[in-house]
């Protein structure tokens, strides 16, 4: 099984996730609702660091919950007196494999103050798992190739998941359970995807938009272009883009963004028109909205009817894709990229 097998399962995977663990989940929502909670530590790197922002977004909109970064440094490099206070922090570890050590180390340290853990990892029993109080297993199933894409979106339909136990509505858990149809209905983009990067075969270098839910699915994106394609694909929040970085775009400059429909799309329409028409920017938009999709030179749309704070799931199936036969296009090998390795520990 190779790099595009793992793309087009997800559907299914996350469906049978649905079928088969959400009463694990609820199990573990209610132990957090139960506990004296004030904010979330979150330890993750790389692709699971990705999905860390979108759990940042999701429980401060939807679960009143303000997530903090951890500094895996501070508990691995830095003397005791280093480490923060997490006795009323919820503090989650975040790892397809569970064994990067700075973030097992966060988890372990977080017991030890008796803080509430969690662990969501596709790896049961591993470091991870066994250093936290709750664990979610993503069971997305082994990953053969070398740059994530099951383990990723079943983090963050873990993440999803929890959010939507832990408010209790009803409507939150339909919506959930029509995701992976809608997710299938972007592997119908596959042959676009495929177009729009040959066309882009010559690309070195870009930028990546999004904001709010789907910062994270630009971060996300441009990692994929990194490590598989070797572009400097530079990952911004719309927001952040226009203090400073914007002075960057010349014209024909590449521009990547993820604006389905929900509260920062006006926001993005404004900054995209811009680009395009003042500074002469080539846009690919991936959207579900038509004003949108409209400023793109290229496009890849989105299904319609998915709420904003699922969107990141189904977001980033089309950017896999693309960036799975831009490597091929560009003559790249897409399931051993050089220099890295499936799993990565880090101290």
């Amino acid at each position: 099984m190779g790099l595009r097998d793992e793309i087009l399962e997800q559907p299914g995977l996350l469906r049978r996730w649905l079928d088969t663990q959400l009463d694990a989940a609820r199990r573990v929502a209610e132990a957090i609702s139960q506990r004296e909670i004030d904010y979330v530590f979150l330890a993750a790197r790389g692709t699971s660091d990705h999905a860390g922002v979108y759990a940042q977004y999701l429980w401060g909109a939807r679960n009143r919950l303000p997530v903090a970064f951890a500094a895996p440094s501070l508990f691995t490099r830095y003397d005791e007196d280093s480490v923060p206070r997490l006795r009323h922090a919820l503090v989650v570890g975040i790892s397809q494999s569970g064994q990067s050590p700075d973030v097992v180390s966060v988890l372990a340290e977080g017991r030890r103050q008796g803080a509430v853990t969690l662990a969501i990892t596709n790896a049961a029993d591993s470091p991870l798992e066994q250093a936290a109080e709750f664990a979610l297993d993503v069971h997305m199933g082994a990953e053969k190739a070398v740059a994530a894409t099951k383990s990723y979106t079943g983090e963050l339909l873990a993440v999803a998941t929890l959010s939507a136990l832990m408010r209790g509505e009803a409507q939150a858990l339909d919506e959930l359970m029509r995701l992976p149809q809608a997710i299938e209905a972007t592997l119908m983009l596959e042959a676009a995807a495929a177009e729009i990067a040959q066309q882009h075969r010559d690309l070195r270098q870009c930028v990546v938009l999004g904001r709010g839910y789907n910062y994270a699915t630009a971060r996300e994106w441009a990692l994929k272009l990194k490590e598989l394609a070797y572009v400097y694909a530079d990952p911004y929040s719309a927001a952040d883009f226009q203090h400073g970085p914007i002075a960057m775009v010349e014209r024909g400059a590449r521009v990547l963004a993820v604006a389905p429909s929900g509260a920062v799309l006006d926001d993005l329409l404004a900054l995209l028109r811009r680009l395009r028409d003042e500074y002469g920017a080539e846009l690919l938009v991936t959207s579900d909205d038509d004003d949108a999709l409209a400023l793109g030179t290229h496009t890849l749309r989105l299904p319609a009817g998915l709420p904003e704070w699922l969107s990141p799931l189904a977001a980033i199936v089309p950017a896999q894709l693309y960036c799975y036969h831009l490597t091929l296009a560009k003559g790249y090998d897409a399931e051993t990229p050089r220099h890295i390795r499936k799993v990565t520990l880090t101290e």
